[in-house]
């Protein structure tokens, strides 16, 4: 005993009724919180389970703290049994009753034999072995509260890891099997397809995964912050959320080959499409070129590139590809040749476009020669013999091969100024003669 006699003023009977009482009431409570955790779905599986790592280490202690909870739980049992026997003797305890019952039920009067560890020997989860431990019955319930609060926050854990990830583990190692069925049936595979490693990878790291999962839980279990309930976290799925995010890129992958496989032939017409009007154009802008080179004089006209044989070959290897059911090789060769053909039509425009370009420009002089012409002869001065002749001179300069279009255009520009000073004037008698001194 810790003590020789009881500890503070002796208990009446009613005190000693009410302490029996609630003790009776933890006691219930107690064992009822241990048969849960012995009968607990995690600490069965934990039992059985070939644990390493962290989780090992945990179990071992665990299962030490339980075996000290039932030991510390009897010695419970038989001090509240030994009460309850004083108590019973007389409906009127007498001094010395009550003495001894303040001494059972405040005192240090619970006395804990050693735990003998796996070794056989004395061991203590608290410090180094003890012959004995002496507890007043209420430090001995907060004792058995903290081992069960650590155990079962252990069992807890384990137990929400092994319910969460191994069953989403196999749903994704399922949905990875069908991915790969489907992957091998479009021709991706491992060393010739950067998917079909992807998969490969992706199997490795789920079996590795699931056997760590399984062996070891607790390294899967990430704590609530602050939070000191038993099994307060969740589930760490970090890796698992992983792999899970590389299974979706791999299988839109292997959707957009199966895609190029159920639409290739339109979109090889399409192809064959845009090269044939980029080849066209191309045949035209170098049809211009000569007609440019023959109609316009010093003019800088740029060369015309000939059609696109490269992409026609590509397109003839793309066309193979479909031929073979070669899809993994198809797709990204059409993704390619699809911007390249298009770049290659814009080319061929651009090049049809600056080879014209003199034309253009002496197609729009020739418009404003005749804009003004008619301008002139709606308000009555088209007899003018100044305007007459600076119109033939511009005429003459851009209906004549080869055309010079800067001297054309400074004609065209001349016709124009002595249209305006007639038009402004409103007289071509008085206008003319101006016109004919002012410019040369």
């Amino acid at each position: 005993m810790g003590v020789a006699g009881p500890p503070g003023p002796v208990m009446d009977r009613d005190e000693v009724d009410r302490a029996l009482a609630r003790l009776g009431a933890e006691h219930e409570a107690i064992e009822t919180s241990l048969l849960a955790l012995q009968d607990h779905a995690g600490r069965r599986l934990l039992e059985g389970a070939r644990l390493t790592g962290a989780t090992r280490e945990r179990w071992a202690a665990a299962e030490q703290a339980i075996t000290l909870l039932w030991t510390y739980f009897d010695a419970y049992t038989g001090a509240l049994r030994t009460a309850r026997e004083v108590r019973s003797r007389r409906k009127w305890p007498n001094r010395d009753d009550l003495t001894q019952l303040t001494d059972l039920l405040r005192g240090e009067a619970v006395t804990v034999a050693p735990v003998a560890g796996a070794d056989g020997g004395a061991q203590s989860l608290t410090g180094p072995a003890k012959l004995s431990e002496h507890f007043t019955l209420a430090a001995l319930v907060e004792r058995m509260n903290e081992l069960y609060a650590s155990s079962l926050d252990m069992v807890v854990a384990a137990d929400a890891v092994w319910s969460a990830l191994p069953a989403r583990i196999d749903l994704l190692a399922a949905e990875l099997h069908r991915t790969r069925r489907l992957a091998h049936s479009v021709g991706v595979r491992p060393g010739e397809h950067p998917a079909g490693d992807d998969l490969e990878r992706i199997t490795a790291a789920l079996t590795r995964l699931r056997e760590e999962v399984v062996s070891d839980p607790l390294t899967y279990w990430q704590k609530a912050p602050g939070s000191s309930a038993p099994g307060g976290g969740r589930p760490d799925t970090t890796a698992y959320d992983r792999q899970a995010r590389a299974l979706e890129e791999v299988r839109r992958e292997i959707e957009a080959v199966l895609t190029v496989r159920q639409d290739a032939e339109a979109r090889l017409g399409r192809l064959r499409d845009v090269l044939s009007r980029a080849d066209r154009t191309l045949a035209e802008a170098r049809a211009a070129r000569g007609e440019v080179l023959a109609k316009i004089a010093a003019s800088e006209v740029p060369a015309v590139s000939g059609p696109p044989i490269a992409l026609q070959e590509q397109l003839a290897t793309a066309a193979e590809y479909r031929r073979r059911g070669q899809w993994h090789r198809l797709s990204p060769l059409l993704e390619s040749l699809e911007t390249k053909a298009e770049d290659e039509l814009l080319r061929a425009r651009e090049s049809l476009t600056a080879v014209t370009a003199p034309l253009a420009v002496r197609a729009e002089l020739r418009g404003r020669l005749d804009a003004y012409k008619a301008k002139v002869a709606r308000l009555g001065f088209a007899e003018d013999p100044f305007l007459v002749e600076r119109y033939d001179a511009a005429r003459r300069m851009l209906w004549s091969a080869p055309c010079d279009l800067r001297v054309a255009g400074e004609a065209v520009l001349r016709y124009q100024r002595a249209a305006a000073e007639v038009l402004s004037s409103g007289d071509p008698e008085r206008a003319a003669p101006t016109d004919r001194r002012g410019e040369s």
